[in-house]
């Protein structure tokens, strides 16, 4: 039975090959952050307010020019088709469904044009800056064609987390381990799922710029992190601020001064992130810093948070402490392994329902009326010091 997003991770682990698991439920070296990150919720304890009408309730919320159902967006995620043929499609798709906002990453499996085509719903467009300007000025026209309504510009993969989990399936970089290989033969519900329908999945969205030889399956994943901008900087970001016309939004920033220069280039908002426990190990959660960002940027920037996020009630607390909305990454890998679309659905309104159920029981209609007073920490201070 399948009732929450721990049912889920562990459905996937028995569906999913190891190397894949691995993959998307893995982080950097001892995995501390991916604990801390989850630990952090259980610092804020709510304070529920009762006798207050709430048995009507509208989660939806405005995000720079989108207008969103809930305050919930499908965060990027690289090579989604090593989980299942298809996968951005249904990412987006589902999205589109509940009314959510859908993050395409640089690093699909589907080009950005064939997601527009599946999908007519409110879809943003991450992006890597690559060393050639070219490639992310045409990529930046391309969202736009698409009809991408956001950017979302990822600052802190430049240079990538030490992995081991990953690194233990492979022989040398992208060639898997006898014994990964044999489990592929042992996995034929993932199989038929994934390898079946067309093979080994490649990177749609930079098919137009990878040499031939990089072209078929995940080849292109070692030329594209070699083509990582290692030295991109605010300058860098002001340029790409004069290119996109739409809203604009920093991935990665963990700190207020960090903030405070993206609201000064221009930016809608950032995406306060320590990239899930995939990057640095021993950071702290965004949980953590939120409050303190949220106080020096002011109320009217946009704050989105992702790296966590398994319950409503985690969502809610975010929204409490000043956050517009949260972004979710691995509870929905683990429901498109599991099962496809239909179990994507699933979760995300179960997800929604968690949220609205939390925000009546604190007495509360909508995401507005969620406020710091609402939560203390284990000790009774609350977190509107």
């Amino acid at each position: 039975m399948i009732l929450n997003t721990d049912d889920l991770r562990n459905q996937a682990k028995r569906i999913l090959p190891g190397f894949v698991f691995d993959y998307i439920d893995g982080g950097a070296e001892d995995e501390k952050t991916l604990q801390i990150n989850r630990r952090a919720f259980d610092q804020w304890l709510f304070a529920p307010s009762v006798l207050r009408d709430a048995s009507q309730r509208d989660l939806s919320v405005s995000l720079g020019n989108s207008r969103l159902s809930a305050p919930l967006l499908v965060a990027p995620t690289g090579y989604n088709g090593m989980l299942r043929h298809n996968a951005d499609l249904m990412l987006a798709q589902s999205a589109a469904q509940a009314g959510i906002g859908y993050i395409q990453s640089t690093v699909s499996t589907a080009a950005m044009e064939s997601v527009a085509e599946a999908s007519p719903g409110d879809r943003w467009f991450q992006l890597y800056v690559l060393k050639d300007r070219q490639v992310t000025r045409d990529l930046l026209e391309r969202a736009t064609r698409a009809g991408c309504s956001a950017l979302v510009v990822s600052v802190d993969a430049v240079h990538f987390g030490n992995r081991e989990r990953d690194k233990r399936h492979y022989r040398r970089p992208m060639k898997l381990s006898y014994r990964a290989m044999a489990e592929v033969a042992m996995k034929p519900r993932w199989f038929c799922s994934t390898l079946l329908p067309a093979g080994m999945p490649g990177f749609g969205n930079l098919l137009p710029y990878l040499p031939p030889e990089y072209q078929k399956g995940a080849g292109g994943a070692g030329y594209f992190a070699s083509q990582m901008d290692t030295t991109l900087n605010w300058e860098i970001l002001k340029w790409i601020r004069s290119l996109w016309q739409g809203d604009l939004y920093i991935k990665g920033l963990m700190t207020p001064q960090d903030a405070l220069l993206a609201k000064s280039i221009g930016a809608t908002g950032i995406v306060i992130s320590n990239h899930g426990g995939r990057q640095l190990d021993g950071t702290l959660s965004p949980l953590t810093v939120l409050p303190e960002i949220r106080r020096q940027t002011g109320p009217g920037f946009t704050l989105l948070i992702d790296s966590g996020f398994r319950r409503g009630t985690d969502i809610v607390k975010a929204l409490a402490l000043g956050a517009d909305a949260v972004l979710l990454g691995r509870p929905l890998l683990y429901a498109l392994a599991v099962g496809g679309r239909a179990q994507l659905d699933k979760t995300i309104a179960a997800l929604i329902g968690e949220t609205s159920q939390t925000l009546a029981q604190l007495g509360c209609t909508s995401p507005g009326e969620l406020t710091p007073d609402l939560l203390y920490t284990p000790s009774g201070q609350s977190a509107a010091r």
